[in-house]
């Protein structure tokens, strides 16, 4: 049967190739007799009829041998390129060669020379025609079709961006139909780039995108930076468009990039500073074959820190939280994808000491991470009891638990808004790392607690509430338009932390952040890339800061500003020791949070962190802001008062 095929499929092959030399002998024919009736005006006399005669089974025998040799008679229609014209050019100029030289040995007669270059300019376009033919005509058929696709407007003409439009270009079934390129190098400037034009500088983007329809703008200069991209997008805040980037890795993908590489342009890529790289092994080394049990496991922090955790390799891994469904599928996921990892799910309350106690017995971690927490700040405001009895004494449960049971480190993670507090979330997080690096005075365990601020797409952090609110047609909430925050990805952010509470670099580890980005652009930026216009399509609305909210926030105190870097983004802080009573200050401060007594807890928080200032609520016009004029602010009583 195989061989049935094979014999058939060769029969028709060679019956193609017949055919395509058979078309060519024809236009070989057609292109002497055209350029011999062209040079003598139609009168062929009878001395040019009898060369002609003899020249036309030598030239068409020349040409024959010249393509044949060349292998143009295999021809692609579909895959024909410049490789192929190169070709089939060499073929004519040797069959014209080798025809001359023939004919004036074989024939007495001669033709005008002239002939000879008409006749070549015929029999190139004639046996060039039919085999570009096909592909042009596709081409063509192809680019019609492609126009109705979303018009695309490439930034940057450089290598990434004529290797993105040749695929996107050459491909069949792509999304886009490109309509020219941005660059702001001058000598770029009115050139084309596999086909299209540069149209214009990155400043003319508004314009071009209403002149040409676009939907899409598609980033492609590598390693853009940052501050580059939210300029972009500023530039583009009035106009409708979407917006992807090519990938970082870029650089390393040398000729394999393509179009379905691009990915959406995402909070990430306006981060003020370059992603940070970690070396795995490095981290694999400290978690590799160790048992680890993290607190919180169920989100968005302590998730990370188990699959960072079982992607390196520890042999055993306990996941403890309250909330048992985000806890059962978070474990679901890591033993589908890490089976060779003993994975334990525990439904847990660290506030319960005796609780943690069996599970330290029962699975001796060597390793705590402990990222369980409540968070959110106006909430913790009017529940100061519960920040106490889980932030303070469930951190300090926990650490008790990793003492007595041998653990090697214990990893707290703390936050920037312990710093100089201006909420009780952020007081509590203080006492916390005070407690803790107390403990570890007496404890062959070793403790680090690391300091950091927000990150991107963590549960019920500022971009994921900002996306929900635009995709529900706003309007976004922002507290106050002069308010900034730091800003880091949770896998970043986890990475860091591994290093830093493994590296035994210290009792507390703060992690650089690079620069705090303004809430307010992050709104804005968020409207463009969703290809809305802020304050058109949806209003940026600014509420006044919230119950113990700061304006900035901050990754020292004074104390701590004596610091050193002990490795890249991870810095030491030579912070005071904890106070001599703080073990009496906590008694009463438990006492306070058991009976509920606010105003106790309160004046606790105060007498153990100095530096707490209890801030209430800030309308909008109650905080001065440092711009003279801002846009699309709407104040959120004005708003309520409208309604």
């Amino acid at each position: 049967m195989v061989k049935r095929i094979a014999n058939r499929w060769a029969s028709i092959q060679a019956v193609r190739n017949i055919t395509i030399l058979g078309l060519d002998a024809i236009a070989v024919v057609w292109s002497l007799n055209a350029a011999i009736i062209l040079r003598l005006e139609g009168h062929v006399s009878g001395e040019y009829a009898g060369a002609v005669r003899i020249a036309l089974p030598i030239l068409v025998c020349a040409r024959l041998l010249t393509v044949f040799a060349a292998r143009l008679h295999r021809w692609s229609f579909r895959m024909s390129g410049l490789a192929e014209a190169v070709r089939l050019g060499f073929a004519m100029v040797g069959g014209s060669t080798l025809f001359i030289v023939a004919f004036h040995y074989a024939s007495p007669l001669r033709l005008p020379r002239s002939v000879y270059a008409l006749e070549f300019f015929f029999a190139t376009s004639l046996m060039g025609g039919f085999r570009f033919g096909p592909r042009v005509a596709l081409s063509w058929y192809f680019s019609q079709r492609q126009k109705r696709r979303a018009h695309a407007l490439i930034v940057g003409a450089g290598r990434a961006g004529d290797l993105l439009a040749r695929d996107i270009v050459h491909r069949n079934e792509g999304n886009y139909w490109v309509v020219g390129f941005v660059d702001d190098d001058p000598a770029k400037l009115h050139t084309s780039l596999c086909g299209k034009p540069v149209l214009g500088k990155i400043q003319d983007l508004p314009s071009l995108i209403e002149e040409e329809a676009v939907e899409v703008v598609l980033l492609a200069i590598p390693r853009l930076p940052a501050v580059r991209i939210r300029e972009i997008l500023d530039i583009c805040a009035s106009s409708k468009v979407g917006f992807k980037i090519i990938p970082a890795s870029f650089a390393y993908l040398d000729k394999k990039f393509s179009a379905a590489m691009l990915h959406e342009l995402s909070p990430e890529d306006l981060l003020p500073r370059d992603a940070i790289s970690f070396d795995h092994e490095e981290i694999r080394k400290l978690v590799q074959a160790r048992r680890a049990l993290v607190t919180g496991a169920g989100g968005s922090i302590g998730g990370e820190i188990c699959r960072q955790l079982a992607s390196h390799g520890a042999a055993q891994l306990v996941m403890v939280d309250m909330n048992e469904n985000e806890l059962y599928l978070g474990a679901r996921r890591l033993q589908t994808d890490y089976p060779e990892v003993r994975i334990h799910a525990e439904v847990a309350d660290i506030r319960e000491p005796a609780r943690l106690k069996r599970l330290a017995e029962r699975y001796r971690p060597e390793q705590v991470f402990h990222a369980a927490a409540h968070k959110h700040v106006p909430l913790m405001e009017d529940a100061p009891e519960e920040a106490v009895k889980n932030n303070v004494f469930g951190t300090i449960n926990v650490a008790v638990m990793a003492s007595e049971c041998g653990a090697e480190r214990l990893v707290v993670i703390s936050t920037d808004k312990a710093v100089r507090p201006t909420s009780v979330m952020g007081a509590s997080k203080r006492i916390a790392e005070l407690a803790v690096r107390q403990l570890a005075r007496s404890s062959s365990t070793k403790v680090t607690a690391v300091r950091f601020g927000n990150v991107l797409g963590s549960a019920g952090s500022v971009v994921p509430i900002f996306k929900q609110q635009i995709q529900r047609g706003g309007p976004v909430t922002v507290t106050h338009p002069d308010c900034t925050r730091y800003f880091m990805t949770i896998p970043e952010a986890v990475g860091l932390v591994l290093l830093a509470g493994l590296g035994g670099y210290g009792e507390l580890c703060v992690l650089d952040m690079g620069e705090p980005i303004r809430i307010a652009d992050m709104a804005r930026n968020l409207i463009t890339m969703a290809g809305l216009v802020p304050g058109e399509d949806i209003n940026i609305v600014f509420t006044g800061l919230r119950p113990g909210e700061k304006m900035y926030e901050e990754l020292l105190t004074e104390e701590e500003e004596q610091t050193h870097e002990v490795r890249n983004r991870v810095m030491v802080a030579k912070s005071p020791a904890p106070p001599v009573d703080l073990q009496e200050r906590l008694r009463e401060l438990r006492r306070a949070a058991e009976v509920g007594d606010r105003e106790a807890i309160l004046k606790g928080l105060k007498r153990m962190v100095p530096t707490y200032r209890h801030t209430p609520a800030q309308p909008l016009e109650a905080v001065p802001s440092s711009e003279t004029q801002l846009e699309n602010v709407v104040p959120m009583h004005k708003v309520l008062a409208r309604a």
